[in-house]
Order: C-alpha cells, then structure tokens, then sequence
C-alpha cells in the first residue's frame, strides 16, 4: 500500500536568511523537511535542488543524496518508509 506523500511550502531560516523550504508528510505525519539550494555557497549545478534539511523516525539519515524534484524527494521519502532499498 503506497503513503499519501504531501508537501507543504514553508520558510526555514539558516544562516541568518530565509530558504525555500516544504514539509514533507507521509499520511498526514511529518516525515521531513526539504530546502531549496539556493546560496551562494552551494555549488552552482545543484542551484534550486532540494537537500533533506531535516528528517524524522526512518527519514532521519545522514548524507541523504540530494533531489532535483520535489516529486523525487517525495518518491525517496516513501522508499524509506516502506523500507524498499532507495
């Protein structure tokens, strides 16, 4: 049975400045939350990729590769709570 996979849009401060950020929910739970790559800092082919900022339960892994699409994100979200290899 696939998860009801939602996001929404939110802004998280780090660094001092605010970020594109959505929370993610797996059946109505937060499972996570997601930042847009967009400082100046973050190398320039991963400009508006989106970067695991913060994970909950199985969703909290270090190194967690980074996403061109929210749809992506979303789609490692539920691999990761179904417990599928992602």
């Amino acid at each position: 049975m696939l998860l009801d996979i939602s996001f929404q849009p939110i802004r998280v401060r780090i660094d001092g400045y605010d970020t594109d950020g959505r929370l993610v929910l797996a059946d109505n739970q937060l499972a996570a939350v997601f930042v847009r790559l967009d400082g100046a800092h973050h190398h320039p082919e991963h400009k508006d990729w989106w970067h695991l900022e913060a994970g909950f339960g199985k969703c909290n892994i270090q190194n967690a590769p980074l996403f061109k699409t929210l749809e992506e994100a979303g789609a490692w979200v539920e691999q990761i709570l179904m417990g599928k290899a992602a």
